[in-house]
C-alpha cells in the first residue's frame, strides 16, 4: 500500500527589520511602521534554529592578566580635541565625527593626521569626496605635509582594504563613510545597507589590527548623524563638530564616549591657515566697548563642564506695526519670546509695542536656561536706555511667574567670572562658597534683579 505523499516543507520566510528602531515585519515596506523613517527597512534573512559553539578569537583570561597598556590613549596633537576625546585616540578605537558641510571636519582631521605622522605614527588618509591632489593643496595651505602621511582617493571598500594592507597604518582617517560602497551589497552609496556594511568591516579591521580609526559622517537636515542608528551604536566615540559658516568659532562635543566624559567640549577657531584650538575662549564672546552701552549684559554659560563668559546684546526699538518683530541670533527664539512676555507682564517693562533684536557676541549659542537672567537684564537696559555696570555678570533661569530659579555649577560660573575681572554677580539664591574678588547678589525674582542692576548703575 502506497502512503500519501508528504507535504512540501515550508520555505523559511525572511524577516525585515528597521535599522533605526528595530521594528520587524514579515514583508518589505518603504516606511517603518514604528518610527516612521523612510528607507530603513531591510531584509535580515530567515530565522535560524540556534547557534552552536565555535572557535574563539582569543581564550578568556583572568582580568588581572589583561594588558591595559593597549587601551592607553595617544594624544592627537590638538589639546582641545584631546579634551573632548578624554585624552586622545586609543589603538583600535573607532571615532565617528559628524558635522554640516563646510564646518571644517576635513581640515581638522587632516591637521590631526599630519601631527600623528610627525609623532612617528604611520597615518593613512582616505578621501572619497575629493581627489588626492585636492587634499594635498589643503595640506600645503595648513602646513600638514609629512612623509609619514599617506593619501589615497577611493570609494570602493575592497580598494580601501587593499590600501590599509599596503600601508599598515596606526591611524586611519576615512572621509567619509557615506561615500564608500561595495558591489557585493545591494543599495546605493550612502544607503542604510551600504553604510552598515562599510562601517562593520572597518570596525572589525580596526579591532583586529589595533588601528585608531576616524570616520567622517554626514548629517541630516535636523543635525543628526545620517545613516542607520546602528552606526552610532557600533563605534566607540561619536563627536559632533558645530559652527556657523559666517563665524570662525567651532565647537566639538562628544555625544557618546566609551573612554571619557560626554560633557566636555572643545573650542576651535577656523582661519585661512586651518583650525586652531582655543584653550581660553571666553574672550571671544565679549564685546569691546570704549564706554558702557545700554542693552548689553554678560552671563556665564556652561558648555558641558566648561564655563564660558558670553555677552548678550539687545536692541529695543518702538514701532507702530501691528506685529512687532522678534529676532534673535545665538539665542533660542522661543526662549526670547518667553522672556519678553515675562518681562512685560511681571516686570512691568513696556515691550509689547517694540521691535526686539537679541544676539550673542562671537557666534556662541546660548542653549541653557541659565542665560535667561542676562537676557532679561539686557532687554530692560535697552528699553530704559540705561547701561549696566561693566563689571557685572548675571545668570539664572526665569520662570513664568517671574521667579529666578537656581542653576547648576554656580561656583564654577563665579570662579570663571572672577578670573576674568568681573566683581559683581546677580545670581539665584545661593549659599555655597564664593570665590575671592567677586560679590554676589542673590535674587528671588526679576523685580529684585532689576532693582539691584539699576542700583549698581546709580552707584557705579
Amino acid at each position: 500500500m502506497t502512503g500519501s505523499p508528504r507535504p512540501a516543507a515550508k520555505k523559511a520566510r525572511p524577516d525585515y527589520r528597521c535599522a533605526e528602531c528595530g521594528w520587524t515585519t514579515t514583508k518589505w515596506v518603504g516606511r517603518c511602521g514604528e518610527c516612521q523613517a523612510w528607507g530603513t527597512v531591510d531584509e535580515t534573512g530567515p530565522k535560524t534554529r540556534g547557534v552552536t559553539a565555535g572557535p574563539v578569537s582569543s581564550p578568556a583570561r583572568p582580568i588581572l592578566e589583561v594588558d591595559v597598556d593597549a587601551a592607553r590613549s595617544r594624544t592627537t596633537g590638538v589639546d582641545e580635541l584631546d579634551r573632548v576625546l578624554g585624552g586622545g585616540l586609543i589603538a583600535g578605537a573607532v571615532v565617528l565625527l559628524a558635522g554640516e558641510p563646510g564646518v571644517g571636519k576635513s581640515t581638522l582631521l587632516l591637521d590631526v593626521a599630519a601631527r600623528s605622522a610627525r609623532a612617528g605614527v604611520t597615518t593613512l588618509y582616505i578621501t572619497g569626496e575629493e581627489s588626492a591632489a585636492q587634499v594635498r593643496l589643503r595640506a600645503d595651505r595648513i602646513n600638514a605635509v609629512h612623509a609619514n602621511l599617506w593619501l589615497a582617493a577611493e570609494t570602493d571598500l575592497a580598494a580601501v582594504l587593499t590600501q590599509i594592507d599596503a600601508v599598515g597604518p596606526g591611524l586611519l582617517v576615512l572621509d567619509s563613510v557615506q561615500t564608500v560602497s561595495t558591489p557585493e551589497i545591494d543599495g546605493a552609496p550612502g544607503g542604510v545597507t551600504q553604510v552598515r556594511e562599510v562601517a562593520t568591516t572597518l570596525i572589525r579591521l580596526a579591532k583586529e589590527r589595533a588601528i585608531a580609526t576616524v570616520l567622517v559622517g554626514h548629517v541630516t537636515k535636523d543635525g543628526s548623524v545620517a545613516g542607520p542608528r546602528l552606526l552610532e551604536h557600533l563605534v566607540d566615540v561619536v563627536l559632533t563638530f558645530e559652527g556657523d559658516q559666517h563665524s570662525t568659532l567651532r565647537i566639538g562635543r562628544a555625544t557618546k564616549n566609551r573612554f571619557g566624559p560626554t560633557d566636555e567640549v572643545g573650542c576651535f577657531v577656523m582661519s585661512d591657515h586651518g583650525i586652531d584650538g582655543v584653550a581660553d575662549p571666553s574672550g571671544l564672546f565679549i564685546g569691546r566697548h570704549t564706554s558702557p552701552v545700554a542693552g548689553t549684559c554678560v552671563t556665564v554659560t556652561l558648555e558641558g563642564r566648561r564655563p564660558l563668559v558670553a555677552e548678550v546684546q539687545a536692541l529695543v526699538s518702538p514701532t507702530t506695526a501691528n506685529n512687532p518683530r522678534r529676532t534673535s541670533a545665538g539665542i533660542d527664539s522661543s526662549r526670547l519670546a518667553m522672556v519678553v512676555a515675562v518681562l512685560t507682564r511681571r516686570g512691568r517693562v513696556p515691550l509689547a509695542a517694540s521691535e526686539i533684536y537679541a544676539a550673542t557676541v562671537g557666534g556662541v549659542q546660548l542653549r541653557e536656561p541659565a542665560s535667561d537672567l542676562a537676557l532679561t537684564m539686557a532687554l530692560a537696559s535697552a528699553c530704559m536706555d540705561r547701561p549696566l555696570a561693566p563689571d557685572l555678570v548675571a545668570f539664572g533661569e526665569i520662570g513664568l511667574a517671574g521667579e529666578v530659579r537656581t542653576v547648576s555649577g554656580i561656583e564654577r560660573r563665579l570662579t570663571e567670572a572672577s578670573r576674568l575681572g568681573f566683581r559683581r554677580a546677580i545670581t539665584p539664591r545661593y549659599e555655597g562658597p564664593v570665590p575671592d574678588g567677586i560679590t554676589i547678589s542673590p535674587v528671588a525674582d526679576i523685580h529684585d534683579a532689576l532693582a539691584i542692576a539699576l542700583q549698581e548703575v546709580a552707584h557705579g
